[in-house]
């Protein structure tokens, strides 16, 4: 009997005997299916922009109030940055937005036009909501932008020393900000959640499979498969692989559920399989480690639960990375939950399998790595 036919068999004998322990349905899909479910109805539409909604009353109706109607607020209008709601005076207006129906509101008081362009002090008044602050600020960032566009053209006309003002506030502005899309695109706060769920699970999804040496140990049937004609690390690689194979099904069922019941999107297929295959090898290979150092099922599963959430907390499962302080982000680059969300992000804003060659390295190698180690202790695991 050839040793690949043998860990074929291995694994075929655990893969039946785990198919029937419900505490692997609940592990491996129930419970990180059921806690992306509802962490995806909890932050339903937080990652969504909301345009800020802004009244305009405009008692001037000259050349300066018309500037900063068709120059600051329609194009921010046309990209559905903001709403824009038409009052019919400075009442209205401040009526609007103590009723909520609003964000904010600008009052362009009467002879705002003619005070700019005679250089005498004029104000644009702002209204801002106190229960919303971010179109507040998002009102009040816009109407000082376009006050210091005024000032950049009054400047611009002392220094040249003539000029017709109302043709200077057509003039374009020196220096421009140009938006560029990013490279990387962040998952939302539910797909980040869904994915981090299911890779936390995955280090307690793999255990069924290597913890499997220890169960047999423990019931004495481990003396009868050390005393068959097959090497020790057969024997070993067929416990291994039998966890590989529970941890990429959970995570396929887990992404693909994801995607389709909970509208996550994960980008090219290719490489969200690459990003499993890696890091469910890297999520073995770690557990695997761990579990040497054990000496019973009972001890090995209690240091891989605390090994597994300490990574999980670490790898941004709980909390996004970029809110960790420097050096727990630092500490995060060991971690494969780093990798895999940043790959899974990565692929999220578009593009090929090529994008994530370097989370599918990394993962590999903390698997690869760490898969070495455990076989290092081979002797310590089959110890009948």
């Amino acid at each position: 009997m050839t040793d690949v036919r043998v860990m074929l068999l291995i694994l075929a004998k655990d893969l039946r005997q785990r198919v029937r322990d419900r505490s692997l349905f609940m592990l491996a899909l129930v419970v990180p299916f059921g806690l992306a479910a509802i962490f995806s109805l909890v932050f339903h539409g937080l990652d969504e922009r909301h345009p800020a909604r802004i009244a305009l009353a405009d008692q001037d109706r000259g050349p300066v109030a018309a500037s900063f109607s068709r120059q600051a607020l329609r194009p921010l209008e046309r990209g559905g940055a903001i709403t824009l709601v038409t009052a019919a005076d400075p009442g209205q207006a401040r009526a609007l937005v103590e009723r909520g129906e609003v964000d904010a509101a600008y009052v362009l008081p009467a002879g705002l036009s003619q005070a700019v362009l005679s250089a005498r002090p004029a104000s644009i008044q702002v209204i801002g909501d106190v229960d919303a602050q971010v179109g507040s600020y998002v009102a009040r960032s816009v109407a000082g932008a376009f006050a210091a566009q005024v000032r950049y053209v009054q400047v611009a006309l002392a220094a040249k020393g003539s000029g017709d003002p109302q043709s200077a506030l057509a003039t374009p502005d020196p220096l421009t900000v140009r938006d560029a899309p990013a490279g990387r695109r962040q998952l939302t706060a539910a797909e980040s959640l869904s994915a981090g769920m299911a890779v936390f699970f995955l280090f307690f999804t793999v255990q069924f499979g290597f913890s499997g040496i220890l169960d047999e140990r423990r019931d004495g049937t481990l003396v009868r498969l050390l005393a068959a004609p097959v090497p020790r690390y057969t024997i070993v690689f067929g416990k291994l692989l039998s966890g590989f194979v529970l941890g990429v099904a959970s995570m396929a069922v887990l992404l693909t559920a994801s995607a389709l019941l909970l509208g996550a999107h994960w980008g090219d297929p290719v490489g969200v399989g690459l990003l499993i295959v890696s890091g469910v090898l890297a999520a073995t290979g770690v557990m695997a480690t761990v579990a040497t150092a054990a000496t019973s099922a009972e001890q090995a599963g209690n240091i891989e639960a605390v090994v597994a959430v300490l990574l999980g907390v670490l790898g941004g499962v709980f909390l996004p990375t970029p809110q960790l302080s420097d050096v727990m982000a630092g500490l995060s680059l060991v971690t494969p939950h780093r990798w895999f969300l940043q790959g899974l992000a990565d692929l999220s804003g578009g593009g090929g399998p090529g994008v994530v060659a370097v989370p599918v390295l990394v993962l590999t190698g903390i698997g690869v790595v760490t898969i070495g180690l455990a076989l290092l202790r081979v002797g310590r695991w089959t110890r009948a």
